[in-house]
């Protein structure tokens, strides 16, 4: 799934660094071309990563704007290609292989350890040149007005691949994942912020700190927006910065999917999944009132019949299978398959962006009410739900 897509996994990064003031394309051009991506399709290579043009991934060469350049936004892919041997084959040659060696040492009753490490290091030379690599790759956004770096993936090791790779390219940057902390102090200020910080249980401002110990905010987030739907309170205001003008009305609620966690009768950690569309919300009560949080959910947004959707993670706040409306690009004889991909794309980070500004305003409602007096009521609110009042 990537920027094309109607529908991806994303993960959004803040990016720590101070951008060059004149020459910024060839500074780009520069860094993404040094660490372009280099085929290994006629070497015994295993593997290689690097960076390629969004619509043509075969290429490496980020010489022309147009090519990876688009307004504020800098787009471009991690691409890499990897060999893999299946298990079975590499046994299959290298005993072969043993086979002909005892046959030609008829003293030898088995293969010595340091010749069979040898016959199969030589065997799997010799599939790697037979073996093609298989290509992946992540698109990746970086929006120069905002700071903010968007990765289609949620996979660890990707992140984990993109944020070495990153650094690597860009000496002097740092991509810091956008938790829910770090996503609530952008969105708040003054007394609010001061709020925020005071119930922060993190002992260090480290990401994985800040992350781990403060796993309560997403999960109150989803049971707060839980809550209000069954309530029939789904509808909020446009409190955020964005395409869509503020105190715009929108409507979202959870609803499909929600997952719980909690400490199971036996001890340990017990999940829970509560599928399908819901009515009395029978067994989302029953995991809640044993103890257990709401961890994953998947939240409907919807604006002048236009629908987002997306899948939560309440511990990171990742994105997965957010749908936005479907883009219409009007077809012109006239026009070449490149505009019309611009198009595609111009149309998908409005859409997105405008998705990502409902969330922050459904995000910052909850902020405002959490962080207030206001929370006491909500408490008492979600306990006489789940009591059935």
């Amino acid at each position: 799934m990537g920027v094309y897509a109607n529908t991806v996994s994303l993960t959004q990064f803040s990016v720590t660094g101070e951008l060059p003031r004149t020459e910024q394309f060839e500074w780009f051009s520069k860094k993404l071309s040094d660490r372009g991506f280099l085929s290994i399709e006629n070497s015994t290579e295993e593997s290689a990563e690097g960076w390629t043009l969004v619509d043509k991934p075969d290429e490496a060469s980020f010489d022309v704007p147009s090519d990876f350049w688009r307004d504020n936004y800098v787009v471009f892919s991690l691409r890499r290609d990897q060999r893999k041997i299946p298990a079975a084959v590499l046994k299959s040659h290298t005993a072969r292989e043993e086979g002909a060696f005892l046959a030609q040492n008829p003293n030898l009753r088995r293969t010595p350890k340091h010749k069979r490490e040898e016959i199969k290091e030589q065997a799997q030379l010799r599939l790697m040149t037979r073996c093609l690599p298989v290509p992946s790759t992540v698109d990746v956004v970086w929006d120069q007005k905002s700071g903010i770096l968007t990765l289609y993936s949620l996979g660890t090791k990707v992140i984990e691949r993109f944020e070495d790779i990153f650094r690597k390219t860009f000496e002097g940057f740092n991509p810091v994942i956008v938790h829910p902390f770090a996503r609530a102090r952008t969105l708040l200020e003054g007394q609010l912020l001061d709020s925020l910080e005071a119930v922060n249980q993190a002992g260090s401002d480290a990401v994985v700190a800040l992350i781990r110990d403060n796993q309560w905010l997403g999960c109150e987030f989803l049971l707060w927006l839980l809550q209000r739907g069954v309530n029939g309170e789904g509808e909020f205001s446009v409190c955020c910065p964005g395409h869509i003008t503020s105190g715009e009305k929108f409507s979202a609620w959870i609803d499909d999917r929600i997952q719980f966690q909690g400490g199971g009768e036996e001890g340990g950690i017990q999940k829970v999944t509560v599928s399908g569309s819901q009515d009395s919300y029978l067994e989302a009560i029953s995991a809640l009132k044993g103890g257990k949080r709401i961890t994953s959910a998947t939240i409907c947004m919807e604006k002048d019949e236009n629908p987002w959707k997306l899948t939560l993670k309440g511990d990171t706040f990742g994105f997965a299978s957010f749908k936005c409306p479907q883009v219409r690009v009007e077809k012109d004889a006239t026009v070449d398959q490149m505009s019309e991909r611009e198009a595609v794309f111009y149309e998908r980070m409005f859409l997105m962006d405008q998705g990502l500004q409902l969330f922050d305003s459904l995000f910052k409602a909850f902020l405002t009410e959490r962080l207030t007096d206001a929370w006491n009521g909500r408490l008492q609110a979600v306990q006489a739900w789940l009591n059935g009042e």
